[in-house]
């Protein structure tokens, strides 16, 4: 997990680093990494507990519910703080550090949000 994890973060600062700044591909980039993290979460989870085709199944269900509660979750906390940060402008056009702060921390919360379902579904089925 730290491994994807990693990549996850690398991935997200680079995009944010050298990566397209229009709005339609810098979003539709972003999916991307959330596809392939959430993906890399389940398969890994699945891969390495040894499950069966219907084990494969409920992780990528649950992996991928669990993530998207998550990009939810922080889309409300972001909406909740960005206008107490008085950054005089967006955050996407500043070249505030916070900015890349808050890239990692969005990539730590994605991968958590994939990996902590998983975790409850393991402890359910026995």
């Amino acid at each position: 997990m730290k491994t994807i994890t990693l990549l996850a973060v690398a991935a997200m600062l680079l995009l944010e680093v050298f990566g397209p700044t229009s709005s339609v591909g810098g979003s539709m980039s972003f999916m991307l990494v959330f596809v392939v993290v959430t993906l890399a979460v389940a398969i890994d989870e699945a891969w390495a507990n040894r499950r069966g085709a219907l084990g494969w199944i409920v992780n990528l269900f649950v992996s991928i519910l669990g993530g998207l509660t998550a990009i939810a979750v922080i889309g409300m906390a972001m909406e909740t703080i960005l206008p107490h940060l008085h950054l005089g402008g967006s955050l996407a056009s500043s070249q505030d550090p916070l900015k890349y702060v808050l890239v990692v921390v969005i990539a730590i919360l994605m991968v958590a949000g994939c990996w902590i379902p998983l975790q409850i579904v393991n402890r359910l089925r026995g």
